[in-house]
Formats: structure tokens, C-alpha cells, sequence
């Protein structure tokens, strides 16, 4: 089975809590604070592995969650930081944001990474809240919540030439002839369900890689038959082998119809370079009609080129012909993915709705991370997080939207009572 579209889940990992902890030590009653920090979580990160072809390891697991750090120690232990989760993925992967379509990355050269969820931060022990007034402070943090995204992988097949033709123009059979690829071949349309790669060995020293793309029909740049889902692999391809069937009843209009589709789906594909050939020379009414197509093509200043991948007839021609093609067609520069994705927002932002008439819903990443790194259970951590509510302006928004004393305040996981 050949998976090019997977939708995941993944998580960072959580980072381990500070703790609260006063030194303890035979004839030192009051031992200053000692409570260690929380370990970091690990990380997300996406990896190219060139030995991968298919993304047919996520169609059994479909969910990713890294590790959280460990919990901080007394005597300024801090906990251990987790291992980052590496998800390997091919060359030629595209990674969006499933629930905003944002293109996060396109992964393409072998060993190119990609953090897509960072860990979170490990909470801070007692023994940063001390102060000058305050030397014994019962406050901690847990540690940062990691995030979690749902993402879609995509597959764009990487390869040199893309073979292009209507169903059944015998394209499967040009790669097979070609290449050790064993693609199935039968005579009936839509044989290729999957996309086929193999490599031409055209001597010791010169290969190419090449792709059997699933037949085009009118109306594919639409979704119509095989569709879409197919034709974003030969978007990477830099030249294209346009197969036509010798016994279509119209192979010139079949030439327009896929060209037209290449375009109408990417410009550039309508673009680049083509060598087109005739295929099923070896039949007669084939070669009968041969020549009068090559005239209608040269009107068009493209030559025709005849084979047959049944008995072999120019194939090596072919293959030379398309690698000098290759040769002059300068590679497309592909853009390396950022080191780390950030969504675009701001992390200050927040909104506040009345959920019924005594009960108020709080959102917004800052806060909500604020709440979950809060030990509620410890007077100063607390203060702590009331303070920054006023910064946000959490606490002013409520005021003026009317929230009244004994109301409910809930953020996230956590439910307040709100008092003046």
C-alpha cells in the first residue's frame, strides 16, 4: 500500500516541576531554600530519511508524544531533561497545520530537520523566589506545558522525470523497460493506482531517477479521476516524459488535454521541458500513422519521438535524449525549512466570554500556560499569578464586562472564585 497523505497528532513533552524544599542540616534550623528545577520536556522534530519513499509508517500510528522532563530534587537537584521525540519522514515531505492549512515546512534534503513542537521550559524551584525580604519562600512553578498540533503530511515524490500521459498510453510499461522498477501493467485504464519510481542506469556513472505518475484525464486539476492527489508528484520534476497513445483515437487532443491540466495545476509544469514520444511502435496501424502526427508535431516545433517499450525500440534513445534535456535544465532552488515553527500570534492576547450568568471563560495562550505552571495549593504562587493577570489585563477585562464577587472564573483545566 503507497501512502502519500497522512493527518497526525503530536505533543511535546511537559516540563518537570519546581519544587519547594528548605536545606536540611544537622545543627541548621533554619535552612535556606534548596528546591530544584524541573527538567526541560523534549522536543518534536521532524528528520529527512532518504531511505523513506512512502508515508505508510503513520497510516498505524497516528499519534506522537514526547517525554516529560523529570520533577526538580532538593539541594538545587535539577530534574533530568527529556530526549527529543526525532519523527523520520522522505525527502519531499510537506508538513502543514491541519486546522489552519499553514504550510509549516517542506522537508527535501536528506538529514533536514525540523522542530515543530518545542518543550516545555522546566518550572523554577523555591530557591529562585528568595529575596531580601523573603528568605524562606514556600513558591515553585510547574513546569512549561508542551504543545501539541495536528498536523497533515503530504508526499511530493522527488524525481528527476515524470512520465505524463493519458490511462493506458503505456507508461507503466516506458518504466519497467527502463528501469527495475516492477510497476503492474494491464490493459485497462487506471492500472497505476500509485505513483512508481525507479532509477535508468544509462551507464556506470549516469542515473536519473523516474517517476510513473497515475494517468491524467480532462478535468484532473479539479479532482476529477484520479486528480489532484497525483498530480503534486510530478510538481517536483524537472522534465517530463509526455507518453502518447498510439492507438488513442486522438492522440493530438490528447496532448492538449494534458498539458492543459498540467497548467491549469501549476504554471510552471506547463512550463517545463517535455519529450514526447509515440508509443506501441511495434504495432502496425501505430507506424501507419506515425508519420503524420510527427508532421503535426513539428508544427508545433516538438519532435516526436517513436518507441515501443514492448520490444525496446528506442528506448535508450529515449532515456539519453531526456538525461540531455535534465542537463540543461537548471535545478529549482528549494527553500530550507526553518529550524523552528512558531505560529503566528500573540501569546499576550486573551478574550473573555460569560459562559451563564455567574461563570466567566478566560482563553489565551499566555494565561492559560501561566495557570498551568501555577501550584494553586501555595499562597505566593498564587500572588504570583493574580500579579500577572493584572499585567495581561486579564483582571481590568473582567471588571468591565461585570463580573461580580463569587462568580466563577474558569481558565483552562482551573476554576476560581472571583473576590475584590
Amino acid at each position: 500500500m503507497f501512502v502519500d497523505s497522512v493527518v497526525i497528532w503530536v505533543a511535546s513533552g511537559k516540563g518537570g516541576d519546581g519544587i519547594v524544599h528548605m536545606h536540611r542540616e544537622k545543627y541548621r534550623a533554619k535552612g535556606g531554600p534548596d528546591g530544584g528545577d524541573g527538567g526541560r520536556g523534549g522536543d518534536i522534530i521532524f528528520e529527512v530519511e532518504p531511505r523513506m519513499n512512502t508515508l505508510n509508517r503513520f497510516h498505524y500510528n497516528e499519534r506522537f508524544l514526547a517525554e516529560s522532563g523529570k520533577n526538580g530534587g532538593p539541594s538545587n537537584r535539577s530534574g533530568k531533561s527529556a530526549p527529543d521525540l526525532t519523527i523520520q519522514v522522505p525527502p519531499g515531505t510537506l508538513i502543514y497545520n491541519d486546522e489552519t492549512a499553514e504550510l509549516i515546512g517542506d522537508l527535501v534534503n536528506p538529514g533536514q530537520k525540523l522542530i515543530v513542537a518545542k518543550g516545555g521550559r522546566g518550572g523554577r524551584g523555591n530557591q529562585h523566589f528568595a529575596t531580601s525580604r523573603q528568605q524562606v519562600p514556600l513558591t515553585a512553578e510547574k513546569g512549561e506545558p508542551g504543545e501539541e498540533f495536528t498536523l497533515r503530511l503530504e508526499l511530493k515524490l522527488i524525481a528527476d522525470v515524470g512520465l505524463v500521459g493519458m490511462p493506458n498510453a503505456g507508461k507503466s510499461s516506458i518504466l519497467a523497460a527502463s528501469t527495475r522498477a516492477k510497476p503492474k501493467i494491464a490493459n485497462y485504464p487506471f492500472t497505476t493506482l500509485f505513483p512508481n519510481l525507479g532509477v535508468v542506469e544509462l551507464d556506470l556513472d549516469t542515473t536519473m531517477v523516474l517517476a510513473d505518475i497515475p494517468g491524467l484525464i480532462e478535468g484532473a486539476s479539479e479532482g476529477v479521476g484520479l486528480g489532484y492527489e497525483f498530480l503534486r508528484h510530478v510538481q517536483r520534476t524537472r522534465v517530463l516524459i509526455h507518453v502518447l497513445d498510439g492507438l488513442s483515437e486522438d492522440p493530438m487532443e490528447d496532448f492538449e488535454v494534458i498539458n492543459n491540466e498540467l497548467e491549469l495545476f501549476d504554471d510552471r509544469l506547463g512550463r517545463s521541458p517535455q519529450v514526447v514520444v509515440l508509443n506501441k511502435m511495434d504495432l502496425p496501424d501505430v507506424e501507419a500513422r506515425f508519420e503524420a502526427l510527427a508532421a503535426k508535431m513539428a508544427e508545433k516545433e516538438i519532435d516526436l519521438l517513436p518507441v515501443s517499450a514492448a520490444t525496446g525500440l528506442n528506448m535508450k534513445d529515449l532515456m539519453w535524449k531526456t538525461y540531455q534535456v535534465l542537463q540543461d535544465t537548471p535545478a529549482e532552488e528549494v527553500e530550507e525549512a526553518l529550524p523552528v515553527y512558531r505560529a503566528d500570534e500573540d501569546p499576550r492576547a486573551f478574550e473573555v466570554e460569560q459562559i451563564d450568568e455567574e461563570t466567566w471563560l478566560v482563553t489565551g495562550k499566555m494565561i492559560e500556560k501561566a495557570a498551568a505552571m501555577t501550584y494553586f495549593d501555595q499562597a505566593g504562587s498564587v500572588r504570583r499569578f493574580q500579579r500577572l493577570m493584572e499585567r495581561l489585563g486579564v483582571e481590568k477585562a473582567l471588571r468591565q464586562a461585570g463580573i461580580q464577587e463569587g462568580d466563577t472564573v474558569v481558565i483552562a483545566e482551573w476554576e476560581m472564585v472571583w473576590w475584590d
